[in-house]
């Protein structure tokens, strides 16, 4: 390509941003309430086509049609049952990642339960015990369930939560869907608004198979919990690694007007010679 050949296809992709794309993910569940007073959570696995960035489908997995699957908010001390319809042409489980769980309920087929079978149901049911922000996902073919979209965000508030005007999750996945923030590649990701001099957190879920430090422009990040435990000591950082598995939070002051870039800083995950793709999005701070 020429120079401006080139720096087309950049902004072309920068002006299209943030595009309108088939489905979002995350929404928050709202439970039934049962006769005994247990918060009831209906997830159904399976398959379908998801729009990943305009005009770009690719086969994924997902819960009650979307990726990430569906929020699911919760007290310390709710009874839950998550209730697993297997509509997948594989069999599958759901393992609360971070939560502590009756050994049974822990969702490993072959070692704490049987395979959940295309067809059928399961259900786990346990008292919700430690606080923070955590996960529910697949680990069955985990690989590629996982990676495919059977995903979702599960987060027990404190009993005590940090007071911020905007509460986010920010699920990180690599792999069939390509690089992507909750389900979508840039341009088709979300940007972030906020007003200035307001606070937010965001809950990082790693759901991928590789490393991604997040680096946030013209902001600092202060660290405030590591897979849903406190640090004794908040640290600040413009970059922050989120490992697979891991869960970070971090609250973020909006004290700098303007569209931030907000992206991974593996560059292969973000930017190329068509510009940026995959795990980028942008804070933008109004007045």
């Amino acid at each position: 390509m020429t120079p401006e050949e080139m720096d087309r296809i950049h902004m072309a992709v920068m002006q299209a941003y943030p595009a309108e794309t088939q489905g979002q993910g995350g929404a928050r569940l709202d439970p039934v309430i049962a006769e005994d007073g247990a918060k009831v959570f209906e997830l159904t696995a399976s398959e379908f086509e998801w729009e990943v960035e305009p005009g770009v489908f690719r086969p994924a997995m997902g819960y009650n049609g979307m990726v990430p699957g569906p929020e699911i908010r919760v007290q310390l001390g709710d009874r839950i049952r998550i209730v697993l319809h297997n509509e997948l042409s594989e069999p599958t489980a759901i393992h609360s990642h971070g939560l502590l769980v009756p050994n049974e309920m822990d969702g490993v087929p072959g070692l704490t339960q049987e395979s959940v079978m295309p067809g059928e149901t399961f259900t786990y049911e346990f008292e919700v015990r430690n606080p923070g922000s955590h996960m529910y996902h697949s680990h069955y073919n985990s690989a590629h369930q996982v990676t495919s979209g059977l995903l979702g965000a599960l987060i027990v508030e404190e009993d005590e939560p940090v007071e911020v005007d905007q509460d986010l999750v920010m699920i990180l996945n690599d792999g069939p869907l390509g690089y992507t923030i909750n389900g979508k590649g840039f341009p088709a990701t979300q940007p972030i608004v906020v007003k200035h001099g307001e606070r937010i957190r965001i809950r990082y879920m790693n759901e991928g198979l590789q490393i991604h430090p997040m680096h946030l422009h013209g902001v600092p990040q202060q660290m405030i919990q590591r897979d849903g435990y406190p640090l004794p000591q908040p640290v600040m950082m413009d970059t922050v690694l989120v490992a697979p598995g891991e869960r970070i939070d971090v609250l973020v002051d909006a004290t700098e007007l303007g569209a931030w870039a907000f992206h991974c800083h593996i560059l292969s995950h973000a930017e190329g010679p068509n510009g940026m793709f995959g795990m980028v999005t942008a804070m933008i701070v109004e007045e």
